[in-house]
């Protein structure tokens, strides 16, 4: 709309200057130096950052708490809401980094978490575990702790998680347990190959999860999927090293809530143990698995591309002689291709009891050492096939 009345033009100006100035004033920006956090990665800056933390929750304005360049060590940090508004967010420019005495923090579950929080992101900056002194333990005869997840999220909501980098966590790098609408994008995480218990990513019990665009390199699965999983999307991830994309293990209870509507696209899993697998242990379970799509998916020489295993049992302890109870339905393998390093490209291992069913396999292409010499293995499954199918179906 046109203005020609000059007066008409200040009055509009005014109320813009009105508008904007209001809405910065309702925004507080907390930098956790002014709270005492010291970046020079010998002070402990906790204290400083749930200060912050506690100022923004219990305010009704909307706040962002941020990290600035330097590095913060930081030796526990719980944030608990529920908080009188939000968005909250932390902006980190800088890098947290965990105790490297792994005493510190590794009987406890979590290094940092949030819980029953609303509207949370955290935008940008590293968080290291300082997790290789553990894994040296671990590969020790020594009794060792469990080791700390670094950040965990529990019983939240409206989460995002953007250009994070978790570096060396001690145990899981990020867990999603009890969320409902959460969003990762941009993360990186990076672990060594050999180093124990490094999932990625583990979501559990929450739905409406989405994991795009991220890049994961670590000593165990990229991403973890556990039991009361719904609505997962995962797209555009590289994987390894690391043990793959997996469902499960699932069945280590009886009593167990299902895996529902995941879909796992655009994904690239370069020198991993496994591709897309599902696993579930050899035991009695009311658990599920139905409607999963694995769809466009890259494998350079992943030892187990495709695989389903309902009998995992490790160190045939509390299993042997069992079988499945979980009922593993409606799976499709889309577009799946690249190079087996071992010759069973494809392993369905179901449920002698609950047999895999509706298993669907189009347009897959994997070669053992660049030859179409690959194997399938079949037992206790049922399913069709679609398009060009190679190695040769065993359904």
């Amino acid at each position: 709309m046109k203005i020609n009345n000059p007066f008409s033009s200040i009055l509009l100006i005014s109320f813009f200057s009105i508008f904007f100035t209001k809405s910065i004033a309702d925004v507080m920006f907390l930098n956790v130096i002014n709270f005492g956090a010291k970046s020079d990665n010998k002070t402990d800056s906790s204290y400083a950052f749930l200060s912050a933390w506690d100022l923004a929750c219990n305010s009704s304005k909307s706040s962002t708490i941020y990290v600035p360049k330097g590095i913060f060590l930081v030796k526990q940090a719980y944030f608990k809401g529920k908080c009188n508004n939000n968005p909250i967010i932390f902006r980190i420019d800088g890098s947290i980094v965990a105790p490297f005495d792994y005493n510190v923090i590794g009987n406890e579950k979590n290094w940092i978490l949030f819980q029953g929080v609303d509207g949370v992101s955290i935008v940008g900056g590293n968080l290291d575990g300082q997790g290789s002194s553990l894994w040296t333990c671990k590969s020790s005869t020594k009794n060792c702790p469990r080791g700390a997840t670094t950040l965990g999220f529990s019983n939240s909501n409206n989460v995002s998680i953007t250009g994070l980098t978790s570096l060396n966590s001690q145990m899981f790098h990020i867990v999603i347990n009890g969320c409902k609408n959460v969003k990762l994008q941009g993360v990186k995480v990076y672990a060594p190959g050999e180093s124990p218990n490094t999932d990625g990513i583990h979501v559990q019990l929450s739905s409406d999860i989405s994991i795009l665009n991220s890049i994961i390199s670590t000593g165990d699965d990229c991403v973890s999927i556990g039991p009361g999983t719904s609505n997962l999307w995962i797209q555009n991830v590289a994987c390894g090293p690391g043990h793959g994309i997996s469902i499960g293990s699932l069945a280590k209870d009886f009593e167990e809530a299902g895996v529902q509507n995941v879909t796992v696209k655009s994904v690239m899993f370069m020198n991993t143990q496994n591709g897309v697998r599902i696993k579930t242990w050899g035991r009695p379970s009311t658990g599920f698995v139905n409607n999963v799509l694995f769809q466009h998916v890259a494998m350079i020489d992943v030892e187990n591309p495709i695989v389903i295993d309902q009998n995992y049992c490790p160190y045939n302890k509390n299993c042997p002689g069992q079988v499945s109870g979980v009922k593993v339905s409606d799976v499709t393998y889309q577009d799946i291709h690249g190079s087996s390093a071992t010759r069973v490209a494809m392993k369905f291992d179901c449920s002698k009891r609950n047999p895999c069913k509706g298993i669907k396999l189009e347009d897959v292409n994997l070669s053992y050492k660049n030859e179409p010499a690959a194997e399938a293995s079949c037992s206790n499954v049922a399913g069709t096939t679609t398009g060009v199918i190679q190695p040769t179906s065993c359904l």
